[in-house]
């Protein structure tokens, strides 16, 4: 099944809700791995599957998968030679146990589960292997009755540590050490039993230092009076190592004999995981198992979106036997797209032997290929526009296409101009249709709701819209086209009526209306008094005006030279501009009172200062220039 497909109608999305009912590792895998099916044959038996586990489910059985874990890992092991550790071993035998139990379970439910009862038949139990590891495996360890030679030898570990920690606690007794000693007990250290000794007496205690503590104070010195002791329980501990590696061996070749038969185990608990977990998803959905047919009819009756909570409006919706397309026109946000991805997935998820919501009068059609073209396809990396980009993906359904093919388009023909896009939209329409494909396509073109209408085998539908309240009802009818939404929506809205009236006019006619507007009706330039009498404005210093590039006022600084340029005064800089990019604002006699010095606006408050102190006679501010000057001269 194509990929795109897949990911534009949520399957996996879908597969992740259901792999929440599984149990075990090895049913997820096993959705996770599932893929619709285009063989009729397949699909019913998939479906049948579920049917008998949901069936099982609603008489109040309760399959027993307790103990039943991936034991993938360790399979994998064994066929490397490698030996299992004891917390392995133990899962292998939790595994066969809940084989067995399972095996039992549905051999009891025959009568529910024909076929799923007929799986277990095919499962190995394996008693032996289950007693051999729960008798030589306890608590992830292996146990001393595992063998004999392994119980005389923990015993004889078990004495010399007694031994040992005898002679020890001698040692702490002594009054000779008593003093050396850091803290009076038996610390054992690499599986050696040490005493705690001040380092600086280390010298005067006979034995081997084993360990020294993190700061340096303390010792631990396992004496001499224990040190032949010590080389025995070694001694010991070695052959142990032996034995369990030997039993380890035993119990690992016995599993690694019979790998054929539990990996056939594996696969069939998986089966049953994967069965199972959309027998649960069907009970929580209170869905149902849909007719089948290979013919491309598909009828919905009231079917709801698979991923979709709360209340959800169920979709009616047939195709394939009186008509093959169907166009389905209405407004925006009002439930198309919902429309199409519900046919689509309800289809993909028959097709994987999943229940879906609806009533029992549903049919589905098992299809070769499902292909989809919604949504923007816009492509950054290969720079291909929207349109460009459905144009491609639809010329791959076109390459790929046959007559047991499902299509879902949504706009389709959009992203150009309407005239073009209409009439190429229903060009590949007629294409897929002589191909002998079954297509759903949303639309807002009346040519091709038009040409729908004209077409035996085609057929129009509309989303129902509520004219009163202006709201989308999201419920499908079939048979209908979608009406001129826009016109009651702009009529509530209180838009003129002769407005709306042209506009029927333009949408059945084409004949536009082109009468010039009215001389009283358009706005002239206004002119001024100087303009008019063919004058020009001339600029003077302090003026302040707009500065036309920056949409900023500033001061004229120098008026109008001989090629008609003003010196402006903006943003503490001077900038030469042209007549033509100032206007007037103020004049600066309006602004400035009689005999005020101008330049002074053109200085900043600094350098007035400056000047003033200078023609008062400033002795600091004169010092300061001949500084500047002698440091310039430098």
């Amino acid at each position: 099944m194509n990929q795109h497909t897949l990911e534009k109608l949520q399957y996996n999305e879908l597969k992740e809700h259901v792999k929440t009912y599984c149990v075990s590792g090895l049913g997820k895998q096993l959705l996770d791995a599932l893929k619709p099916n285009s063989n009729i044959t397949v699909v019913k038996k998939r479906l049948n599957e579920t049917t008998e586990a949901r069936a099982l489910l609603d008489s109040g059985a309760h399959i027993p998968f307790l103990g039943v874990t991936n034991i993938e890992l360790s399979i994998q092991k064994l066929e490397k030679g490698l030996l299992l550790t004891p917390s392995e071993l133990v899962s292998i035998s939790d595994f066969l146990r809940g084989c067995r139990k399972i095996k039992q379970f549905m051999l009891d439910k025959e009568f529910y589960a024909p076929v799923l009862s007929s799986y277990a038949n095919s499962m190995t139990e394996f008693p032996g292997i289950e007693e051999e590891i729960n008798y030589s495996i306890k608590g992830s360890k292996v146990d001393s009755a595992a063998s004999k030679e392994l119980k005389r030898i923990r015993n004889s570990i078990e004495a010399t540590e007694e031994k040992i920690k005898d002679r020890l606690q001698k040692f702490l007794k002594n009054s000779e050490y008593k003093k050396y000693i850091q803290e009076f007990f038996i610390s054992q250290k690499n599986d050696r039993y040490t005493i705690p000794i001040i380092a600086s007496y280390k010298n005067h205690v006979p034995g081997t230092i084993v360990e020294v503590s993190s700061k340096g104070s303390t010792v631990f010195i396992e004496p001499h009076s224990v040190a032949k002791l010590s080389g025995e329980l070694s001694g010991l501990r070695a052959e142990e190592a032996v034995e369990e590696y030997q039993i380890l061996a035993a119990l690992s070749g016995l599993i690694t004999e019979n790998l054929h038969e539990i990996k056939i185990n594996m696969d069939l608990i998986s089966q049953y995981d994967m069965v199972f977990a959309k027998a649960k998803y069907s009970r929580h959905i209170d869905g149902v198992e849909p007719k089948l047919n290979d013919i491309g009819y598909v009828k919905l009756v009231n079917c709801r979106h698979p991923l979709l909570t709360g209340k959800v409006v169920p979709l009616n919706f047939e195709i394939g036997e009186q008509y093959r397309s169907l166009i389905i026109t209405g407004p925006n946000a009002g439930g198309k797209t919902i429309v199409l991805k519900t046919i689509g997935l309800a289809t993909l998820a028959t097709m994987s032997g999943f229940h879906i919501q609806a009533d029992k009068e549903t049919e589905i059609a098992v299809f070769d290929n499902i292909f989809i073209d919604i949504g923007d396809n816009q492509s950054i990396e290969n720079a291909l526009s929207t349109f460009s980009s459905h144009m491609k993906n639809l010329s791959e359904i076109m390459r790929l296409a046959n007559n047991n093919t499902l299509l879902i388009f949504d706009e389709i023909g959009s992203g150009t101009e309407p005239n073009e896009g209409a009439a190429l939209a229903i060009s590949i329409l007629e294409e897929f249709y002589h191909m002998g494909c079954i297509t759903v396509a949303t639309t807002h073109y009346g040519e091709i709701k038009r040409y729908s209408e004209m077409h035996s085998d085609f057929m129009n539908a509309a989303m129902q819209f509520n004219h009163e309240t202006l709201e989308p009802m999201y419920k499908l009818l079939i048979g209908k086209s979608g009406e001129s939404n826009a016109l009651w929506i702009s009529r509530k809205m209180d838009i003129r009526e002769r407005v709306l009236q042209r506009a029927q006019d333009y949408m059945e006619n084409k004949e536009y209306h082109m009468e010039r507007v009215h001389e009283s009706k358009v706005r002239k330039t206004k002119v001024t008094a100087e303009e008019k009498e063919g004058k020009q404005v001339e600029f003077t210093k302090g003026d302040r005006v707009k500065l036309l590039d920056y949409d900023d006022f500033g001061l004229v600084y120098e008026e109008r030279d001989q090629y008609a340029n003003v010196v402006v005064f903006y943003n503490n800089e001077f900038l030469k501009v042209n007549v033509r990019r100032v206007a007037l604002e103020i004049p600066a006699k309006e602004l400035y009172p009689e005999g005020y010095d101008l330049s002074t606006l053109f200085v900043d408050y600094k350098t007035r200062k400056m000047q003033h102190d200078i023609e008062r006679g400033s002795k600091k501010v004169l010092r300061a220039i001949q500084k500047e000057i002698r440091k310039n001269r430098e």
